[in-house]
């Protein structure tokens, strides 16, 4: 399974990604170095649960960063409201779907930093939405699930 390299992004969600990274890194990580190095200052520190904790926090805090750094360097910032063709399932559309048994359920393509499949926002590389892309109302479109092949029909396509 081949995934873009580039991580397409809304505004909104690049915007989330930076104040994270900006809270990680200006913030939370110069409090925890402050602690991590009081608590070296306390002597042994084999059983020192303020260090051994600050110095796992930290490598957690260091991974999470350097994960940040990397996805808003891999970003292509796509707004929605700008899409060209808006007749078409396109990045950012909200789509109304229905299956087979007549369920309904509406969905927005966001990239995959910003998909929470619980508020209908599903990643760009999210089987759902591979499926669905360059779709238009009325289109019936086939996705390959763990239990087996689902039809959904584009009953809507609206962008913000």
């Amino acid at each position: 399974m081949a995934v873009d390299k580039t991580n397409i992004i809304s505004p909104a969600g690049f915007a989330a990604l930076r104040a994270e990274y900006t809270a990680l890194l200006g913030d939370e990580r110069p409090k925890l170095v402050e602690v991590i190095s009081w608590a070296a200052g306390n002597g042994d520190r084999s059983e020192n649960g303020d260090y051994i904790y600050g110095r796992k926090r930290l490598r957690e805090i260091d991974r999470r960063l350097s994960f940040l750094a990397r996805r808003m360097k891999a970003a292509r910032v796509v707004d929605p409201a700008e899409q060209p063709d808006k007749s078409r399932i396109w990045f950012g559309a909200t789509v109304d779907l229905a299956d087979d048994d007549d369920i309904r359920r509406t969905v927005t393509l966001v990239g995959d930093d910003e998909a929470e499949a619980g508020e209908g926002r599903i990643g760009w590389n999210s089987p759902l939405a591979r499926a669905l892309r360059g779709s238009a109302v009325g289109d019936t479109r086939t996705v390959q699930l763990p239990a087996g092949p689902k039809e959904w029909e584009v009953l809507a396509i609206r962008y913000p």
